[in-house]
Formats: C-alpha cells, sequence, structure tokens
C-alpha cells in the first residue's frame, strides 16, 4: 500500500537488522523502498540490497555534501545507472548550508557535480533525486540550464522538501516531483504543511529519508521505512483525505516516475 520512495539502509548498522526491518515494513503495509546512494564507495552495498531484496530498487549518485572521496565522472554514472534495478541517478543537487567558511563561489565543484549527474540522467532516460539546502536558486537555474522541462529528460523528486512554495512551484513547472518527510509532522513545520497542502496529489511522493528525520510519534528515534505511513497520515489530513488514498495515489507516482511496475 506504501511506498518508501526515499531512504539509506547501506549503512553497517542496518545489516544485522534487515530482518526486522523487513518485517516491520511489511507489518506497516509499506511494500517497496527506494534505496538511495550517496557515494560511490557506497554503490555496491545499496545495489546489493536492491539484487537481494525484490521489493528494493537502488539509485547510483553521489551526495553534493560528500568530500575527500571518489569524485564521479559522467561514465561512471552512465556504467552504475545502467546497471540491473537501478532506477534513478542520485542523490545529487545543492547543498550550501555549512560552508565552513566558504563562499557560494567557492562551491562551483558542487556545481559541477551536479551537471554531471543532470547530463547522465538524461543520457540514460532516468529520474534525478534531486537535494536542495539552502541553494533553491541555483538549483533550479541549473536545471534549467541544463535543459531540463515538462516533456523533457531529466525528470526526478525534489526529495524531503522543506522550501517555500516558490520553490515547489518552480520545480513542479520544471516536471519534477515533490516528496515529503518526517518533517511534515514536526511541530514547527506549519509552513511546510502549508506547501504540502497545495500541491498536486499526482506529483506527491512521501519518504522516510530513514535513519534520518523519523516522524512523530518516533521523533529522536532511528528513522525506518515502516514509519513512512505517518507520513501519509499528516498528508491524508491536509489532503482530506485518508491516509490508504495517500498510499495508493503516491505508490502510482512511484510507479510511473522509476519505472517500476506494482
Amino acid at each position: 500500500m506504501y511506498v518508501d520512495s526515499h531512504c539509506h539502509l547501506s549503512m553497517a548498522d542496518f545489516a544485522p537488522r534487515m530482518p526486522d526491518i523487513r518485517a516491520a515494513m511489511a507489518q506497516a503495509q509499506v511494500d517497496r523502498a527506494l534505496v538511495i546512494c550517496t557515494t560511490l564507495e557506497e554503490f555496491d552495498a545499496v545495489h546489493a540490497l536492491a539484487l537481494q531484496y525484490d521489493n528494493f530498487w537502488a539509485s547510483a549518485g553521489v551526495h553534493p555534501d560528500t568530500e575527500g572521496l571518489r569524485e564521479p565522472s559522467y561514465e561512471d554514472l552512465l556504467d552504475l545507472g545502467s546497471r540491473p534495478r537501478v532506477v534513478a541517478i542520485g542523490e545529487t543537487g545543492l547543498d550550501y548550508y555549512r560552508l565552513n567558511g566558504r563562499s557560494i563561489e567557492d562551491m562551483a565543484w558542487q556545481r559541477e557535480r551536479f551537471r554531471t549527474h543532470i547530463r547522465a540522467a538524461r543520457a540514460l532516460g532516468k529520474p534525478l533525486v534531486i537535494h536542495t539546502r539552502s541553494a533553491s536558486d541555483d538549483t533550479l537555474a541549473i536545471l534549467k540550464e541544463e535543459g531540463a522541462g515538462p516533456g523533457e529528460a531529466p525528470r526526478g523528486v525534489f526529495h524531503c522538501f522543506t522550501e517555500t512554495a516558490e520553490v515547489a512551484r518552480a520545480a513542479l513547472d520544471l516536471g519534477f516531483y515533490i516528496s515529503f518527510s518526517g518533517i511534515l509532522t514536526f511541530r514547527n513545520a506549519q509552513d511546510l504543511r502549508e506547501v504540502a497542502r497545495w500541491v498536486p496529489m499526482d506529483r506527491l511522493l512521501i519518504e522516510t529519508d530513514s535513519p534520518y528525520l523519523a516522524p512523530v510519534p518516533f521523533r529522536g528515534k532511528v528513522n525506518q521505512p515502516a514509519y513512512v505511513p505517518h507520513v501519509a497520515a499528516q498528508l491524508a489530513e491536509l489532503k482530506g483525505c485518508s491516509a490508504e488514498e495517500i498510499g495508493r495515489v503516491t505508490s502510482d507516482n512511484f510507479e510511473r516516475l522509476f519505472g517500476v511496475a506494482a
């Protein structure tokens, strides 16, 4: 019934707990998950989960915050993105939240990495998983410069959305989906709930971003895919429908965006 469209399950702490994580998913009616890659070094572990479990899929990409590890080339992303059960490129994008004394101009390496991901996604015909934090203007500008737009590749999703209504509208205008996480349930997230209220149903996704950002009533605990129905319940309250309807719609959207059959 529910799909977790963005989770990080390749971390070492999760490996011995995977039977319990999957059992909790089944009990919560979370029947599928997209496991997200953030470094080239972790790709094999991410991909192994998608190969081992028939209701997991994988992405291929390097998070914008990643430094000091292997830099992804266009050829790397084409190779990894072509492998079985890899359905997306990313997590990619821009993050200016922690500049650590640097200027935005100093972050040119992030912008070039983002462009590399966009070009690989276009070549593969696969969607992008976009991370943007304190960088929405540049994120949108680069997508436009690289030719993103309705009916054109690349397409994708702005994951764990926390930006303004104006940014959401610009992302939707480019043909992207908007994914909401457990942040939507936080007491101080009223502005975000107002954004979620008007995002069209056919462009919504839900996620946990596990192991981060557990929703209320689990805030402060380790997040897991079984908690994604709590995001659906919050969206249902905003939309005036049932959580089951949110589950159905977001599952349909997941299948359409990532080319994953029911």
